[in-house]
């Protein structure tokens, strides 16, 4: 079968290939994927810029497809269903914290980006039915890390006020997307302003400039403050969000791409009785429930680009340009 596979001893560190096709195990199928989508995460494994690499391994984590085959013990009525695969691997029993031995699939175990890929039955779940292969795909862990960020972590209520910073990229799209849904007053934050249009068309009620040095006074100006703020940036504009934050709200962040902040207004945080919180994807019990919530409210993944196996390289590369806007997909 044909595979986007990791090896960085060639020129783009990337290999589209014939690999073996995988065999079915006990309590697991076989997958024929249909579509797969990039997230940061298979770039920074390009790059050697995540924990635990392994050359060889097949990259992706998000992925839809049919089950072809089936392994011992496996109930017939999974055959020819069309599935989504929870990417989410060993969270552990304790809702709050995945534990040690927790992994997201695509490293350092084989991924979706392939034409084929076995896996337990646990892992899937009924492919949203308005959703078309590539939005279905484009789903998995984007979306189950805005839904534990925004509703678990976050307890977004009806009618608060929320900014999600950095909008475009697949986590920030699905918390605007979710956060609407839910009958909040949306913002974000971008410094395209393509981006900003598109959140406008998507239903937000502002987008600001974060380039622009007055876009902090701009914001409460407009809105007074939020009540929650979903970033995942930190680095030195983490100060701006504690400016940002009305007393009592919550800022959950789910990475830190700028690195941590070399100052902290301490002072305004424990004053107006903040809260910080970390996230990072979720537990089987927050992807039935983003299931459930896709499906009660129709939501549509955005695509940015479909490309075909054949294409990884230019999938990866627009990655990591950071032009998309919406989830890239790769098509067998």
């Amino acid at each position: 079968m044909k595979a986007v596979v990791l090896n960085r001893s060639v020129a783009n560190q990337l290999e589209i290939k014939n690999v073996e096709k995988p065999k079915v195990g006990e309590g697991e199928v076989i997958v024929q994927v249909k579509a797969g989508a990039l997230n940061h995460r298979d770039e920074w494994c390009r790059q050697g810029l995540y924990p635990n690499l392994k050359d060889g391994v097949i990259l992706g984590s998000d992925g839809a497809g049919v089950v072809v085959e089936l392994g011992e013990g496996v109930d017939s009525s999974w055959l020819k269903k069309e599935v989504i695969i929870n990417p989410s691997l060993n969270w552990g029993e304790d809702e709050r914290v995945q534990v040690k031995e927790y992994k997201i699939l695509g490293m350092p175990d084989n991924g979706t980006l392939a034409e084929f890929i076995n896996i337990k039955t646990d892992r899937l779940h009924e492919k949203p039915s308005h959703l078309s292969w590539e939005e279905a795909a484009a789903l998995p862990l984007g979306g189950l890390t805005a839904f534990r960020a925004l509703m678990v972590q976050g307890r977004l209520q009806k009618d608060e006020k929320v900014l999600v910073t950095g909008f475009g990229g697949g986590v920030a799209q699905f918390a605007v997307q979710f956060a609407i849904a839910a009958g909040a007053e949306v913002y974000v934050s971008s410094s395209s302003e393509e981006k900003r249009q598109k959140a406008l068309s998507l239903g937000v009620t502002g987008a600001f400039d974060y380039t622009n040095e007055a876009w902090v006074k701009e914001a409460i100006a407009l809105t007074g403050g939020f009540d929650l703020i979903i970033d995942s940036a930190v680095g030195d504009t983490f100060n701006n969000l504690i400016k940002l934050a009305n007393p009592g709200a919550r800022i959950v962040f789910y990475g830190a791409t700028k690195g941590n902040p070399t100052g902290f207004d301490a002072r305004k945080v424990f004053w107006n009785q903040l809260q910080i919180i970390g996230s990072t994807m979720g537990s089987d019990k927050d992807f039935e429930a983003m299931l459930n919530f896709v499906n009660q409210h129709q939501i549509k993944p955005v695509i940015d680009h479909v490309f075909s196996l054949d294409e990884a390289v230019q999938a990866f590369d627009r990655m990591k340009a950071g032009s998309q806007m919406g989830k890239i997909v790769l098509k067998g």
